[in-house]
């Protein structure tokens, strides 16, 4: 064998090989690990060999995301960035100097409050009147579904009290009527379409801005939940295409299109043909996302029984499925004929069931074709479909950061979901109990991109900056080992990476460098942890 390029001695090294859990060295020739084990693998190093010595730093597979919006990310750090805070005035404040030095600016723009900082989630125009009279004023909330208007952007949409609620929203009112400043769902569109479009480089600059923090992180590869056109936003999918094609994108990345929900399956066929248009190097748009419910904070998150009033009494909503189930069923059917990956967003156990039916649909049409669709979020899912999962080849993608007690969950959403309910949420270890594979991701900038506080929240069911010690339904807690895998093994397989995702020699190296062992630490320390090196396919890509 030749000498290797890159030697990592004196480990821990966590291989995810269940072949081989543990071992204390790996070399790298090019950009693929050629030996992992002990001191053998000293052997070949040569004269231009570089050697890393871990002195007891842990060596591990890259981390995936499996359903990240980087592009959005990106673009989002350069606008006005309310996150990090719950504080009302703390967001007036940064709205106001952000405007204030940016004269030059029509539109302000950017997001990132938490519906937790106003009651009942929602925030009012007068605020932001207050601080941005003359301009119009576009803020989206941390998860991406509603936005924070201000009186001119209202006016300048033509929104006034006898503008009806699109289908797939809701704009908030005040008692006469008018258009409150908060936008629901699809109704954001309605302000958003004025928002002056990004530019081609903007979002180049957006995407390698957000490469650059991911690789910070120890990611490797992610999937980008939504290449299309959708509440306002243009399709990022120039950036990855750029990129790809110029050789700055360093990450590997799966792209899942965007299903038009106002369309048909008249669309199928312009999907088929962006797959082929888009795809090049370590770009490829294999998957197709749809959005088929919203949130449960805003009783959005489609539901198998009414949502409950403050008093506890049952309502007369239960959300919304943004696609017709039974269309639905024939959509993924013959997405599934043509080898598309269909990527769910479903966050209600509705939702969840009526993704599994149609993933039951075209199993029964197509048989198992090994497509690897998946379900990403998984708030409420009712006990009954648990199993399914595993029956199905249906991967359950989790954002673990949410399965934690805060405000938008003690607040916002137990109360609305009734106690048998809200024990239905984010059921990691009753999934993994029940035979399903895990991939995990963050749905970044809705919150952390950091793998490291996502894992934390998986095993503790609790947040790293969490002052009390209430645990979120604890025996959902998942095992450190089960964790990594899904943020490792687990997203490689949903992003296609069949040759990552874990070390063993033919494998990509895709690595990352943590500053300790967390195997051996206490897993209330698992956030503290900090990426020191991330490599993609052997090249270094970060490093502190």
């Amino acid at each position: 064998m030749t000498t290797a390029d890159l030697v990592f001695t004196r480990g821990p090294v966590l291989t995810m090989d269940p072949a081989r859990t543990r071992a204390t060295s790996l070399a790298v020739v090019g950009e693929r690990i050629a030996a992992v084990g002990h001191d053998e693998v000293r052997a070949l190093v040569g004269p231009r060999t570089e050697v890393v010595d871990l002195t007891g730093k842990l060596l591990l597979p890259g981390f995936q995301d499996a359903h990240i919006h980087a592009v959005y990310g990106g673009t989002e750090l350069a606008e006005c960035d309310l996150t990090g805070t719950v504080g009302v005035a703390e967001y007036l404040t940064r709205i106001r100097s952000y405007a204030d030095a940016r004269p030059d600016h029509v539109w302000i723009t950017g997001g990132g409050w938490s519906m937790e900082s106003f009651d009942g989630g929602l925030p009012t125009r007068q605020l932001l009147d207050s601080v941005v009279p003359d301009r119009p004023v576009l803020l989206s909330n941390r998860d991406h579904h509603g936005a924070w208007a201000n009186t001119c952007a209202l006016e300048l949409a033509g929104i006034t009290a006898a503008t009806p609620d699109p289908a797939d929203g809701r704009i908030e009112r005040e008692p006469d009527g008018t258009p409150s400043g908060m936008l629901q769902e699809g109704a954001t569109a309605l302000v958003a379409r004025l928002v002056p479009a990004s530019t081609p480089a903007d979002r180049l600059a957006g995407l390698l801005r957000a490469q650059e923090l991911l690789h910070s992180l120890g990611i490797t590869g992610w999937q980008d939940a939504l290449l299309g056109v959708f509440g306002g936003k243009p399709d990022p999918s120039d950036a990855y295409v750029t990129a790809a094609r110029d050789g700055s994108l360093t990450a590997r990345v799966t792209g899942a299109l965007w299903w038009d929900r106002e369309r048909g399956a008249e669309q199928i066929d312009e999907l088929v043909a962006l797959r082929e248009k888009l795809s090049h190097g370590r770009f490829r748009t294999g998957s197709v996302k749809i959005m088929q419910d919203g949130i449960a904070e805003n009783f959005t998150a489609a539901m198998t029984a009414p949502y409950l009033d403050g008093c506890g009494c049952a309502t007369t909503n239960s959300g919304l499925s943004f696609v017709d189930p039974e269309a639905l069923r024939g959509y993924v059917t013959r997405l599934d004929a043509l080898d598309f990956q269909v990527h769910f967003h479903a966050l209600g156990d509705r939702a969840v069931r009526e993704a599994l039916d149609a993933v039951e649909a075209a199993v029964a049409a197509n048989g198992h074709r090994g497509n690897r669709h998946h379900l990403a979020h998984l708030q409420v899912v009712h006990p009954d479909d648990l199993p399914r999962f595993a029956r199905l080849g249906a991967i359950a993608n989790i954002q673990p950061l949410w399965a934690a007690h805060e405000p938008q969950m003690d607040e916002l959403t137990v109360p609305f979901l009734g106690p048998e309910r809200a024990a239905w949420q984010y059921p990691f270890g009753d999934l993994l109990r029940a035979g399903a594979t895990l991939a995990a991701g963050s749905d970044w900038p809705v919150s952390s991109p950091d793998p490291l506080e996502g894992i934390h929240v998986a095993v503790n069911r609790k947040d790293p900056e969490a002052t009390d010690d209430r645990v979120f339904l604890p025996e959902q807690r998942l095992d450190l080992s089960t964790a990594l895998a899904a943020y490792t093994a687990g997203s490689a397989h949903v992003n296609g990476l069949d040759d990552a995702g874990s070390l063993r020699p033919g494998r990509l190296a895709d690595l990352v460098v943590l500053d300790r062992d967390i195997l051996t630490s206490p897993p209330e320390e698992i956030a503290e942890a900090r990426v020191e090196r991330t490599y993609v396919g052997g090249r270094l890509v970060h490093s502190v």
